[in-house]
């Protein structure tokens, strides 16, 4: 009876994960009311917050600055002020962060733009309106989901143990397999529901702000709407190959 405690772990570890899964699902719900941003029309620094968080926010104030020729970004990776004149918070925040001598790396400016008081405030605004996740409210959906991910190999794991296990066993190991499969199946099933109620997930948007995001114009129009592509797809949405290359020399990006 060896296999009894490690299948006991299995189920621990199997049904911690589902629940913390089922708590973040519901503290989602709760989060905002269906009624939630009605009415409302995000801007484009919140859509980029809604996508990708405060980096995302820095990319595009940074591609939005490059593509009014207010902000030059080589491919060498390096960013250089044309006007020094921001014309909202964000902007004054990437060009304060880089600095007075208007030339700078791009990837620490980038980091600084991403946790300067500008971006605090958007969290802030969208997490009022019910539209994004707050910080400490627990693990997210999109958290939880990837620890039942990987509770699976872990119980998977567990059983395959306990069938190598030398130990003589009363019951054969058929059995043993069955009863390990239970926990298995049971992650398996909480992560089928996931994805079809409440994917795709999100560690910044609420079921409101998704909503909001799914409703903006997309593909190649006018600036507005190339930006708003940057915006909720990253800096893959970018045209322009010099601007991409530029990118491609920023550090790692940043959590929340």
């Amino acid at each position: 009876m060896f296999w009894v405690p490690l299948l006991l772990l299995a189920w621990a570890v199997a049904g911690v994960t589902c629940l913390r899964l089922c708590l973040a699902a519901v503290r989602g719900a709760a989060v905002a009311g269906s009624d939630a941003g009605a009415g409302r029309d995000l801007t484009l620094y919140e859509a980029a917050f809604l996508s990708g968080g405060p980096g995302r926010v820095a990319d595009v104030t940074l591609v939005a600055m490059a593509r009014q020729r207010r902000l030059l970004l080589a491919h060498t990776g390096w960013a250089t002020v044309v006007d020094p004149r921001g014309r909202d918070e964000m902007e004054r925040s990437v060009i304060g962060a880089i600095g007075p001598q208007g030339q700078s790396p791009l990837a620490p400016v980038r980091a600084a733009a991403a946790t300067a008081d500008a971006v605090r405030g958007i969290a802030e605004r969208l997490v009022g309106a019910g539209l994004a996740v707050p910080d400490g409210a627990g693990t997210t959906v999109a958290d939880a989901v990837r620890q039942v991910r990987l509770a699976v190999p872990v119980v998977a794991g567990l059983g395959v143990a306990a069938l190598l296990m030398p130990v003589p066993s009363d019951m054969p190991r058929h059995l043993v397999a069955l009863w390990f499969a239970l926990p298995l199946v049971f992650a398996l099933g909480c992560l089928a529901v996931a994805r079809f109620e409440v994917h795709p997930c999100s560690p910044w948007a609420s079921p409101a702000g998704q909503r909001l995001l799914g409703a903006l114009p997309r593909g190649a129009g006018d600036d507005r709407t190339c930006l708003t592509s940057v915006a909720v797809h990253g800096i893959r949405a970018v045209d322009e190959p010099e601007l991409r290359a530029a990118f491609a020399h920023r550090g790692p990006r940043e959590g929340r």
